[in-house]
């Protein structure tokens, strides 16, 4: 029994060392994680606030649609509508083609 007791006393004292490694280790791994969740939280929080600018600058625009020249919202949109169908691509002058003609 003191024999068996005094092999394990130079194998505990081997093994404090490597646990204190150990756990510095995973203290580390741990602190570089919360320092890439935190940098990545950040980048987020940049993007989410670039977009939200993004919108309240719609929204002032739509405002001042609203309020400045009244309530033809409606009229405008079409307007916008026409301009779209003279700018498609099968838009411009039909060509006679009961007179064979070309572009």
């Amino acid at each position: 029994m003191e024999g068996e007791i005094a092999l394990l006393i130079p194998i505990l004292a081997l093994c404090i060392p490597f646990f204190a490694i150990w756990t510095k280790h995973k203290e580390k791994v741990a602190r570089l994680q919360v320092d890439a969740t935190a940098e990545h939280t950040a980048e987020k929080a940049a993007q989410y606030a670039s977009h939200i600018k993004e919108l309240e600058d719609r929204v002032r625009v739509l405002e001042r649609i609203v309020t400045d020249r009244g309530y033809d919202v409606a009229t405008q949109i079409e307007a916008l509508r026409d301009q779209r169908r003279v700018e498609s691509p099968d838009s411009g002058v039909p060509l006679g083609l009961e007179r064979k003609e070309t572009a």
